[in-house]
């Protein structure tokens, strides 16, 4: 529970509405620079970075469009708050976290990373998230320590990798302290104020997002070979 009090109007949390808006830029910026080899070039395709190769071009924007839907549904519990704001929130996060856990996956075993790896999953939970908001909360936990975990063993396998993972966890753990201390009762909760933890939580968040980027655009092949496989 989040300690800013709940307003009137369209906003019933102005704050942490306003601030989910941090994981839409997020989204913008990491199209962007996937996008960006693109310039002065006719085509899309896979471009080598010296330790993988990178997917460019539209096939590449599937990471970012996730991102910015955490933002959005974000935005729709915090703001208007309507019926389906549990699964606008949770469903976005969900899929982000999977596709996460299926790119390292993927770059662990040499394999190209498939849609089906972290799509199904995510519909599979959706009746959960439905019919039992809090079991599904709890498989959110469960994917995202999978999704942490993955990355962290890619870390190891990819060196190029371990900078921007470290920095990415470093992140995610601040902002999830954070959030939780300034937790309706908590230590750092200050109603009535602009400061709220849940809020710093979306901004840290959607930062780790952007630094991970790298690391997930990347289309690896083995860990211990420059071989790369395609993007899906």
């Amino acid at each position: 529970m989040t300690c800013e009090p709940l307003g009137d109007g369209l906003l019933l949390e102005p704050v942490s509405a306003v601030s989910s808006l941090a994981f839409v830029v997020a989204g913008v910026v990491i199209a962007v620079g996937y996008l960006r080899p693109l310039r002065g070039s006719r085509h899309e395709g896979a471009m080598s970075d010296g330790a993988a190769t990178v997917t460019t071009g539209p096939r590449a924007l599937g990471y970012p469009a996730l991102v910015a839907g955490i933002g959005i549904g974000s935005f729709v519990e915090h703001g208007p708050d309507p019926a389906y704001a549990d699964l606008a929130h949770d469903l976005p996060l969900l899929a982000t976290l999977a596709f996460v856990a299926a790119d390292s996956a993927a770059a662990l075993t040499g394999r190209p990373r498939l849609w089906w790896w972290w799509a199904l999953p995510t519909l599979a939970l959706v009746p959960l998230i439905v019919l039992a908001p809090r079991a599904g909360d709890l498989a959110q936990v469960l994917v995202a320590v999978v999704a942490v975990a993955l990355t962290r063993v890619r870390a190891r396998a990819q060196p190029p990798a371990r900078r921007r993972v470290g920095w990415a966890v470093s992140l995610l753990a601040l902002g999830g302290l954070i959030g939780t201390l300034s937790r309706a009762g908590g230590p750092l909760c200050v109603p009535d104020s602009l400061w709220q933890g849940h809020a710093v939580w979306h901004v840290l968040a959607a930062t780790a997002l952007v630094v991970l980027a790298p690391v997930v655009q990347r289309r690896a092949g083995p860990v211990h070979t420059p071989e790369a496989g395609r993007d899906s």
